[in-house]
């Protein structure tokens, strides 16, 4: 049937039949369409290793459905050769078969990424060797619990060699994974075993990043941290703002134990001033620096917080020497698909983006309570075709001379512009990526440019902490990082992760109030929005955006803080 299809196909064409784009969308579908058929029919320890668990755990997230992980070469305009490592971000020696995406995701990129410093590829080194000498299934892990379990915390004098930070998981999927890139780079500025909250799904959406070894929290851990909160009295704020902690800081430094067996780092949205203090180079030097263990509860991307200490400022200086590259390379490092959600991703791309010499991504965050709203879609539209990234539309003339023209040059290669566009967009409502599609189908776009629209899937509601909600949500950020260009909804996480993933400056969708003279603006940088910034009140009370000059007002949320790499913002 196909090869009937395609002779009837190549014989039209050789008549002198007119090429019109569902004759050419047609051949596109079945030049993709057959090598794929013809791949699936062809088918066919060491020193300090953990404890058995952690294997299991591990080897858990083979299961599911496979990712049809086979050779393919794919069509890209790019000439950069794939650099599965990242730069040196990531490191041989993984079982390949227990996350595909680890090594395969450089395949799928145009944009290679930026290139990480040397420091911090020898910092991710010697922060993995930690976590296996200190991680669990150890000893030092084992006797760090005992001192837990005791009530105490464990005496400056003794000064333990495994210090840990434990990460609360909570909130929506992108508010996670930022919470615990910002938990892991201060593990890294703090030489702390990092162990994150394995419920909501993390064990189930992310690979291990540290090999031999795990970042989950195993169970039987003996503190209940799910119930920690303000009123907790391990709470870092209170304990300095009751005066635990105000007169033992001398104390801390000459022997004597602190007050808790732990502190709690409050940092959710109704954090105090005295929660604030954590952002305070006196605290984080005579205090935190003494607690074997810390709990962190934040749902927020604290890291521009982190470059107000001043403690951190030659380590961070090191390490990210381009400011505005924390998360892309913290991103790229720590959060690969599993098997099962990359199987999501591969089989979409190649089926709706692969083909494409252009691809564009929309992320549009709209709540189940919203209307349709038209004056939204309506600078969807204008932002995408004033700033060049989707073609305007010219009406539907069927005989366009300029359409038909530009239609039989859309194969011959390069040199003609781009000549196809694939459009992803990713929401909650099924709505806006309908309109789209009902507007390039139905008229002309100039230059004779195919676009096609499509949209993975739409629940609808936000359903966080329901597994296949969950999974479509991952499969759709990694998405989005797979595209060229990329038009997010300002304040939301999700697009925060799909432009740091990709390491793009996106276009922002403005709010109604901000969108009379332009439809969208170009964000200053590709790092996420710190929302609820700290007032900087460690030495004098002021702007926390002008304490350091790459540290910014985000544009999108004006209370909030963003990392920048140009001086001029």
């Amino acid at each position: 049937m196909v090869a009937t299809t395609m002779s009837n196909v190549l014989t039209a064409a050789a008549r002198g039949k007119r090429w019109n784009w569902g004759t050419s969308a047609l051949l596109t579908a079945i030049m993709m369409t057959m090598p794929t058929l013809i791949i699936l029919h062809g088918l066919g320890g060491t020193a300090g290793t953990p404890a058995i668990w952690i294997r299991s755990a591990m080897a858990s997230l083979r299961q599911g459905p496979d990712d049809f992980s086979v050779t393919y070469t794919m069509r890209t305009t790019t000439t950069h050769e794939h650099d599965k490592l990242h730069g040196g971000l990531l490191v041989e020696g993984f079982d390949e078969e227990s996350c595909h995406s680890r090594y395969q995701s450089a395949m799928y990129r145009r944009n290679p990424g930026r290139q990480p410093s040397k420091y911090l590829i020898s910092k991710l080194r010697r922060h993995e060797a930690l976590q296996r000498r200190c991680g669990p299934g150890t000893v030092a892990y084992s006797d760090a619990l005992e001192q837990l379990k005791s009530g105490k915390n464990a005496t400056s004098t003794s000064s333990p060699e495994c210090k840990y930070l434990v990460s609360l998981s909570y909130r929506g999927l992108g508010n996670r994974i930022l919470a615990a890139a910002s938990a892991f780079l201060y593990a890294l500025l703090t030489d702390r075993v990092l162990l994150v909250d394995p419920s909501n799904e993390m064990d189930v959406l992310f690979c291990e990043p540290f090999p031999n070894t795990t970042w989950l929290l195993p169970p039987g851990f003996p503190l209940n941290i799910r119930s920690l909160y303000a009123p907790a009295p391990e709470r870092y704020g209170k304990m300095r703002e009751n005066g635990a902690l105000r007169t033992d800081i001398a104390a801390a430094t000459n022997g004597v134990d602190l007050p808790a067996a732990f502190a709690y780092i409050h940092l959710d949205f109704d954090h105090s001033e005295q929660d604030q203090l954590f952002f305070c180079n006196d605290d984080q030097r005579l205090l935190l620096s003494n607690f074997q263990w810390l709990v962190m509860r934040t749902d927020s991307y604290i890291v521009p917080g982190l470059f107000l200490v001043d403690t951190f400022q030659e380590e961070l200086d090191m390490m990210f020497p381009e400011r505005d590259t924390v998360f892309h390379h913290l991103g790229r490092y720590l959060f690969h698909p599993t098997n099962y959600v990359w199987g999501l991703v591969t089989r979409y791309y190649r089926a709706h983006m692969a083909w494409a010499q252009r691809r564009v991504g929309i992320q549009v965050r709209v709540f189940s309570w919203e209307p349709n709203s038209p004056e939204l879609l309506e600078r969807i539209t204008r932002c995408t075709q004033e700033e060049g990234m989707l073609p305007r539309v010219v009406g539907n003339e069927e005989e366009s001379p300029a359409v038909t023209t530009a239609a039989t040059t859309t194969t011959t290669g390069r040199g003609g512009g781009v000549k196809s566009s694939a459009v992803l967009v990713t929401s909650l409502k099924a709505w806006y990526s309908e309109q789209m599609k009902v507007m390039y189908w139905e008229n002309a776009t100039e230059g004779g440019e195919v676009v096609m629209v499509s949209q993975p899937s739409h629940e609808e509601e936000q359903q966080s902490g329901i597994k296949s909600h969950e999974v479509k949500a991952w499969a759709e950020i990694y998405l989005l990082s797979l595209t060229d260009m990329l038009v997010t909804t300002g304040k939301s996480t999700f697009g925060y992760v799909a432009q740091g993933l990709a390491g793009v400056r996106p276009w922002v969708l403005l709010n109604n109030n901000q969108a009379a003279s332009r439809p969208c603006s170009r964000d200053m940088s590709v790092e996420p929005c710190f929302h609820i910034a700290p007032v900087y009140d460690c030495k004098r009370r002021g702007d926390a955006g002008k304490v350091v000059p790459h540290v910014r007002r985000c544009e999108d949320v004006p209370t909030g803080l963003k990392l920048v790499d140009r001086k001029e913002w």
